[in-house]
């Protein structure tokens, strides 16, 4: 883990592509897992590989709703006298007879004996006569037992995170329960006399704590379990306390402000006192501000007090963090280029994430906007974005008209 050393006495800024692989090295996978019924399963990472008990599918069925049939039958007959059914949950009983057909309906089991169906848009019935418009090949519109996955074959492997889709596999083989990695456990506060609760009255010179609210927001969509501590007041010792049970009673603890140079309250000061914690300063805007190290046995990370900038640090530093703690594979988020409409001013210096709006014209090309006012403490700016307008490090003023980068916010910012 990171030593007192302090990053922002160096002469520059550090890319945040640089911190967060700083930053990834020093977190590793939660390793405590528990069984949980498959019902609740939604969002949590499998901590193990499953295999299936199972052929899937478990029979050879129909992929249509329509007639099976012997592929060789048709070749001599007209046509094909129907003796029976087949519907799912009430399969044709008997075997197959030379020269007959059967109704069937998409999923259920082919009666043996028969190695054909035709789709019932290509058949003609008259009375018991079915008279059948021949397929390309024998085996035609049919699902072979096991041929998605034979038994023992495995099916989804640990590191996935359960979707829909997921539950349906899982359900599909039977899995009743399933083992999953322990949820990330993260405790979060705010300091501040001037920060007073949503619903009262503001007097001079106090605001309302907004950034708890986003970054519960956050927490949520990240898939974790989070402890809101609330606000804690600007005393040495509450500070000190609420340092100490957020650490007792989480794998990380996540604060924004109070980790800027300019501060003047306690918060580094009891962190220095309290953990072994760096302080950061990122080539990045909105943002810049970061601490990061461990309070007893948890991780810390503190944002900076801005709420853009809390929000855009989240995302690019501390949502990483969570992925591999869970145990989820890092992935690199989606960019592609758009069409700037607009003038964009920035000074070179730092990577600057703007607040865009990605949408597509009448010629079917990609195009972005800026949302408006840029300020770090413009909290709309995000409400209004749905993706983020990245421009490089040196990258200066950019007119209208420029292929800008844009990375279209993820599952946890929409």
């Amino acid at each position: 883990m990171p030593t007192k050393a302090d990053p922002c006495s160096q002469p520059s800024l550090m890319h945040p592509d640089e911190a967060i692989t700083l930053l990834l090295k020093q977190v590793s996978q939660l390793d405590e897992s528990e069984v949980i019924p498959l019902s609740q399963g939604l969002g949590r990472v499998l901590a193990e590989d499953l295999a299936s008990s199972i052929d899937l599918p478990p029979f050879n069925n129909s992929a249509m709703d329509g007639y099976a049939f012997r592929f060789e039958d048709l070749a001599n007959n007209e046509s094909l006298p129907l003796i029976g059914q087949s519907f799912a949950g009430h399969p044709f009983e008997g075997k197959a007879q030379p020269n007959t057909c059967v109704r069937i309906m998409t999923g259920a089991p082919l009666p043996e004996g028969y190695d054909t169906v035709q789709m019932q848009e290509k058949v003609e019935a008259k009375g018991d006569a079915i008279f059948i418009e021949a397929p390309k090949a024998k085996g035609a519109n049919i699902r072979y037992r096991g041929e998605e996955v034979k038994t023992g074959g495995k099916v989804l492997m640990r590191g996935t995170q359960v979707g829909a889709a997921e539950l349906g596999v899982l359900a599909t083989i039977g899995a009743s329960q399933i083992r999953v990695t322990r949820k990330v456990k993260v405790a979060f506060f705010s300091t501040g006399d001037e920060l007073r609760p949503i619903g009262s009255d503001l007097a001079p010179g106090q605001i309302y704590d907004s950034n708890r609210y986003s970054i519960q927001g956050l927490l949520s969509r990240a898939n974790v379990e989070w402890i809101d501590m609330g606000v804690i007041e600007d005393d040495p010792e509450a500070i000190r306390q609420a340092f100490r049970n957020a650490s007792a009673n989480a794998d990380m603890v996540l604060t924004s402000g109070g980790v800027s140079v300019g501060d003047a309250d306690y918060t580094k000061q009891i962190l220095d006192e309290e953990g072994e914690i760096t302080f950061w300063k990122l080539a990045i805007k909105p943002g810049k501000p970061f601490a990061f190290g461990k309070l007893g046995d948890a991780i810390f990370c503190g944002l900076p007090g801005n709420p853009v900038s809390s929000m855009v640090t989240f995302y690019k530093l501390v949502w990483p963090l969570l992925t591999k703690m869970q145990g989820l594979p890092q992935t690199k988020p989606l960019q592609l280029k758009a069409k700037l409409t607009g003038d964009l001013r920035k000074f070179p210096g730092r990577v600057e994430y703007q607040r865009g709006i990605l949408s597509q014209n009448d010629n079917g090309e990609a195009t972005v906007s800026i949302t408006g006012g840029q300020g770090s403490g413009m909290l709309t700016s995000m409400s209004l974005a749905n993706c983020f307008v990245i421009l490089a490090q040196e990258q200066g003023d950019t007119p209208d008209g420029t292929l800008v980068t844009v990375e279209p916010f993820n599952s946890v910012l929409c």
